[in-house]
């Protein structure tokens, strides 16, 4: 019902993309001592909004549509620039991803806080 409500769709894609940015960054932290291992990262949520792309994108509801995304929102994954490495190829640095990993968690608390004032704000109109 609430699916088509522009302030809940753009929370839902903003802790999607929180969910996704920190999968990665666990997975820099699991590799931290790996080898050769690159840290990756997904570039901000306002470049995938600015972009256009995924979620964002013009949508195709019915076959006839000429242009429209009919795929499910996904980001990518870039090598992060910048990371010093180690002697041994590593560029993960167990600091730079705490520091993210705390990023995430206030981009995703925020897209709740989001979501729970829209939902308060759509309960008072209502009357309940």
């Amino acid at each position: 019902m609430f699916k088509n409500v522009e302030i809940f769709r753009i929370a839902q894609a903003s802790a999607m993309h929180a969910g996704a940015r920190q999968s990665v960054i666990a997975q820099n932290m699991a590799n931290a001592d790996t080898p050769g291992y690159a840290a990756n990262d997904i570039p901000a949520f306002q470049t995938h909004v600015r972009s256009g792309e995924g979620e964002f994108a013009l949508k195709a509801t019915r076959g006839s549509h000429i242009h429209g995304n009919t795929t499910p929102m996904s980001f990518d994954v870039v090598k992060r620039s910048g990371a010093l490495t180690d002697p041994n190829g590593n560029s993960v640095s167990v600091e730079t991803e705490m520091l993210h990993a705390v990023d995430v968690k206030r981009q995703h608390d925020r897209a709740i806080a989001v979501y729970k004032s829209a939902m308060t704000m759509l309960r008072t109109s209502l009357g309940r």
